[in-house]
């Protein structure tokens, strides 16, 4: 497991945040956020894959880039002081601390096509992250559509890089507590999937909660 990364900011109280909400596993969450506010994502019980996209607001197609971020950062993986960057370069948010020290922005969410491919036909039938995005644009999404969905970034899963270039999804790297925030730069919409998966050991095969918190600047 890896060691708890430092912060850049002190540790900010749950008691001071303006928001308060445990996400049960396999459900999504959809919210903005406004420019100065920061996020905590928290792993509640180690090892949960909490699957999330970055959005600006006011054109969800300026969304989050793996390929912008990992060149301008020259690093495959997300911790602290990471600048997280749109498809035209607009510095959407900045992750300010982290206590897990490793995030998966190449790995995706998963999907019932992905499950039959990865584990099984009979797979497919099983939730998976891509359609609870879908459930929440249906309720929330206010127009927008599968067309604005993009790669995501899986917060506390392990998934490393061969050195032949390919992925694997291993155990787990998180604990319980441990978490992750991120400041937002600009009007942001986060939509959270709060990955069912039950096929990968990412999870211990065993979905978990999450919990979100946010703070005002």
């Amino acid at each position: 497991m890896n060691a708890p990364v430092s912060s850049t900011h002190p540790e900010r109280d749950p008691r001071s945040a303006v928001y308060d909400y445990v996400l049960p596993a396999g459900e999504a969450w959809f919210h903005a956020i406004k420019p100065g506010q920061v996020i905590r994502l928290v792993d509640m019980e180690g090892n949960q894959a909490v699957d999330t996209l970055f959005f600006q607001t006011s054109d969800p197609a300026e969304r989050y880039s793996p390929s912008e971020t990992m060149l301008r950062q020259g690093n495959l993986y997300l911790g602290t002081g990471t600048a997280l960057y749109g498809t035209s370069g607009l510095h959407l948010l900045s992750i300010v601390a982290d206590t897990c020290g490793r995030h998966d922005t190449l790995g995706g969410a998963c999907a019932q096509e992905s499950n039959t491919v990865r584990y099984a036909q009979e797979k497919r039938s099983m939730h998976a992250c891509r359609e609870s995005y879908l459930l929440a644009l249906g309720k929330e999404g206010n127009g927008w559509s599968r067309g604005d969905l993009g790669p995501n970034i899986n917060f506390f899963m392990n998934v490393p890089v061969t050195p032949e270039g390919g992925l694997t999804f291993a155990d787990g790297v998180s604990g319980p507590g441990r978490y992750v925030e991120l400041r937002a730069e600009v009007d942001v919409t986060v939509l959270i999937s709060n990955c069912p998966q039950l096929n990968n050991p990412c999870n211990a095969y065993h979905p978990t909660p999450a919990r979100i918190l946010i703070w005002e600047s």
